[in-house]
């Protein structure tokens, strides 16, 4: 089982001071940490009940750093941890851009990127950018298809219905070329199934429930399968069930309990969050310490 650590609200512990989170990654690099992750949102509307997962886990004027520079300030003071998205909502980017974006911080990380690649939620976003909120899962796929042609080598060229380049050059190549892992955080049903095996290596699930994953991850499975791919070859990464004890404080111990069982069920990656469970920079390496304790 491989581990993902979350920055997600860690500026909190230095006043906000987003360039701190570099030491914190570094650490995590250090200690053997496999992979850290960022998200993404450009804007925030104001209609957070429009969230499709519940309640949404954050406050309205909460900041939102770019990941890609993000990850990129992290590989700079990192030699092995994968550099990893949750999401990056793919289609407020043009294709050009985000295949320039992701070959780049491939190439500086020398080829550490797991990019996870979306949709997102927020139909304001989309307005702000520009963007068609319309057939945005087309342009996802379309999106992907066109990174990988752009990233096979120059001079590229790609005809869908939303996107279209011929004798184009993007350079420099990423270190995998079109083999750059893609792992997409879009929702199970029977379309995004076809397009993760068609075009993924790897899916972000929303749900942290192991047995509630056991029956989507078998279905990608036997997607992969009948796309002619190895469905060993499918990576899962889910985020822990927060686990609380009587007084509804997390309880860390209870939480990695279930680390066995999410294996059992197929996920490949586990990703912690030391924002629930530390008070503070001074939790953090005892916290990656039983977290990575648990890793089997």
């Amino acid at each position: 089982m491989k581990i993902c650590i979350s920055v997600i609200g860690l500026e909190a512990w230095f006043g906000g001071d987003f360039a701190a989170l570099a030491e914190l990654v570094r650490i995590a690099d250090r200690k053997g940490v496999d992979q850290v992750s960022a998200v993404d949102h450009v804007v925030m509307g104001e209609n957070l009940a429009a969230y499709p997962y519940g309640k949404f886990p954050g406050s309205i004027d909460a900041p939102w750093i770019e990941p890609m520079i993000q990850l990129a300030t992290f590989a700079s003071v990192t030699e092995r941890i994968s550099l990893a998205t949750g999401i990056v909502i793919a289609p407020l980017r043009p294709a050009a851009v985000l295949a320039k974006q992701i070959a780049t911080l491939d190439v500086l990380s020398h080829g550490r990127v797991d990019i996870g690649l979306g949709v997102g939620w927020q139909k304001e976003e989309y307005d702000a950018c520009g963007v068609p909120w319309e057939n945005r899962f087309e342009v996802l796929a379309e999106q992907v298809e066109a990174c990988k042609a752009l990233w096979a080598g120059a001079p590229a060229a790609y005809a869908g219905k939303h996107i279209r380049f011929e004798r184009t050059y993007s350079l420099p190549l990423p270190p995998r070329g079109a083999k750059t892992p893609i792992w997409f955080g879009i929702a199970p049903m029977a379309k995004n199934i076809e397009r993760i095996a068609r075009l993924g290596d790897g899916w972000l699930p929303m749900e942290r429930d192991p047995q509630k994953l056991a029956e989507p991850i078998a279905r990608i499975r036997a997607a992969f399968a009948a796309a002619g791919r190895d469905p060993g070859e499918l990576q899962v990464r889910a985020s822990y069930r927060i686990e609380r004890d009587a007084g509804g404080k997390p309880d860390l111990d209870a939480t990695l309990a279930a680390t066995r069982a999410y294996a059992d069920v197929g996920v490949t990656v586990l990703r912690a969050e030391p924002a629930v469970f530390c008070r503070g920079p001074e939790d953090y390496e005892p916290f990656l310490d039983r977290v990575l304790a648990h890793r089997g």
